[in-house]
């Protein structure tokens, strides 16, 4: 539920913008205002969940999440959908921080894990990937309110179930980690990087840069407190693991790569192809039966039988193969011979990929630290996803914009700004192969 909200209202825009009077600019926000505070706070609310107990965070993040969904389903004007946004997003923050966490110390039996694993990878990508269509159906049927009213539902049941199941757990305290300081440091040095990446097509590039570089000098102020406070927020031994690290930098490609792909894809379908909205999202929905099959039956097994290294090497190379294929979609091309044998292969790709990289990166990780780990996980993918968007969605517009500019007409100009950006996909998640080869190798027995 929180990770299709990040995209469910993409399909629904122009519905929002005709009834509650966006401007053209001003409707970008109705995504970045879920997006920034998202990707802000995750990692200070998975150090917190380790702090206050997991159970409490996760069911004080769905409350969060679930009012601020009705207060979406009923706003009135742009001030309040954009600011309902932003709280639905910290509650996303919250609930999702965690979960991680919760999972590696509910199971700590390697087997069990990596089910448990492939199950949470399995939901995760099913919500991404379904967001389109449902935002599609929703909007179609009922009208855009319900794609924010349906969370009401989910967000009672699932918070009943998490206060009656999920065993309760104190937490260390906040006196042993209470660093508000660094908090505030990171958080506003992540907020303000979700800003410039999501922003950056609308500002100059003096002003991106300029917030870019303060966000670095936030980075690094927070790091050199962090060496020096006795209770740090981050413990910076935990990025001395190479597990650890390696795992969240091949995640910031591999996401960068897949939201792009599903994001131009779907623009491939609509500006190229003709298809319609609910159609579009129709098209995609081969993906999360793929993914949810695969992840919910045969990952975990696999991991268990071939190790995650490998596993994660077989998907990133499926991955590639697929973005490769759609580098050369063409200006006629069809579903069934061009779009289809590549969404096969990223969704295989991907069900194998995305379990084994989660249980490889929080597999040194100490019961203590689970929750920040889990939080820094998250955070990078809300990061590379965020990343990934921007720059393949600015570069198929400028290699579009110089096509127009040498008169070319504008469907073909479209398809080969979408296949340049498909290419550089492919190029990222050949990145992302590479690194998992030179850092994730598993040592000796």
């Amino acid at each position: 539920m929180t990770i299709l909200d990040g995209n469910v209202v993409t399909v629904a825009m122009p519905a929002i913008q005709g009834d509650l009077g966006f401007s053209g600019p001003g409707l970008a926000w109705v995504v970045n205002a879920y997006l920034i505070p998202f990707g802000g706070l995750l990692l200070l609310a998975g150090r917190l969940g380790d702090l206050v107990g997991r159970k409490r965070m996760f069911a004080a993040g769905l409350a969060v999440f679930t009012a601020a969904s009705v207060l979406c389903g009923v706003a009135t004007g742009p001030g309040m959908l954009i600011a309902a946004r932003a709280v639905q997003g910290a509650g996303g923050a919250m609930a999702s921080a965690v979960v991680l966490g919760m999972l590696v110390t509910l199971f700590p039996e390697p087997r069990e894990q990596a089910r448990a694993v492939a199950v949470f990878s399995a939901v995760g990508a099913a919500g991404g990937a379904l967001g389109t269509f449902l935002g599609g159906a929703l909007t179609q049927a009922l009208g855009w309110h319900w794609i924010f009213l349906i969370n009401l539902p989910i967000g009672v049941a699932s918070w009943v179930a998490a206060v009656r199941v999920l065993a309760p757990e104190n937490g260390a305290g906040l006196g042993k980690g209470a660093d508000w300081p660094g908090a505030a440091l990171v958080t506003g040095a992540l907020t303000l990087t979700v800003y410039v990446i999501v922003g950056s097509a609308d500002r100059g590039s003096a002003v991106t840069l300029l917030l870019a570089s303060l966000a670095l000098a936030l980075f690094a102020a927070f790091t050199v407190r962090q060496a020096r406070t006795p209770r740090p927020l981050l413990r910076l031994r935990l990025l001395r693991s190479r597990l650890l690290t390696g795992a969240n930098a091949v995640q910031v490609l591999l996401i960068g790569t897949m939201y792009g792909f599903q994001f131009i894809g779907a623009l491939y379908l609509q500006r190229v192809l003709g298809y319609g909205e609910l159609l579009t999202g129709t098209a995609f929905l081969p993906t999360p039966v793929v993914i949810g099959v695969l992840m919910l039956g045969l990952s975990a097994r696999a991991v268990g039988r071939f190790g995650a290294h490998r596993v994660l090497s077989a998907g990133l190379v499926l991955i590639v193969a697929g973005m490769v294929l759609l580098a050369r979609a063409p200006v006629d091309g069809s579903y069934v011979t061009d779009v289809l044998p590549t969404l096969l292969l990223e969704a295989t790709g991907f069900a194998a990929a995305m379990p084994a990289l989660t249980g490889l990166a929080m597999s040194g990780v100490r019961e203590e630290d689970a929750g920040l780990a889990s939080g820094l996980f998250n955070t990078t993918q809300v990061v590379g996803g965020s990343l990934g968007l921007a720059v393949l969605s600015t570069l198929a517009a400028s290699r579009t914009d110089g096509l127009l500019a040498r008169g070319v007409e504008l469907v073909p100009a479209t398809a080969a700004g979408y296949r340049s950006a498909f290419g550089v996909a492919a190029a990222l998640s050949a990145a992302a192969l590479a690194l998992t080869a030179a850092v994730l190798r598993p040592g000796p027995r």
